[in-house]
């Protein structure tokens, strides 16, 4: 008789994470979803050697910022619920989101 297996964890959606901020590193936006309430300022902080952006996915996003050097930081305050998408446009493959409720 074989014994049951868990699920793994591997390949699973990311769970989204509740803060008001959100890690550049190894090329990835972390975490890769945040959840804030209407109000919240969140502030984005280039941990790598490299720079990147924070720009919305699409027309007429809110987000747009410089290139980021290292440490260099954006904060962005979400006034309105929704669903942001973003992107690294110098690194395009970089993307996550804000969920605002």
């Amino acid at each position: 008789m074989s014994m049951p297996t868990s699920p793994s964890s591997a390949g699973a959606p990311a769970v989204p994470v509740t803060g008001n901020a959100v890690a550049i590193k190894n090329f990835a936006f972390s975490p890769a979803t945040l959840k804030v309430k209407v109000g919240t300022t969140v502030t984005w902080t280039n941990q790598d050697a490299d720079a990147h952006t924070v720009t919305s996915a699409g027309p007429g996003g809110p987000l747009h910022s410089a290139a980021l050097a290292t440490h260099a930081t954006y904060s962005y305050t979400f006034t309105k619920p929704g669903t942001y998408a973003y992107l690294c446009t110098i690194h395009p493959f970089m993307t996550a989101t804000v969920e605002v409720a």
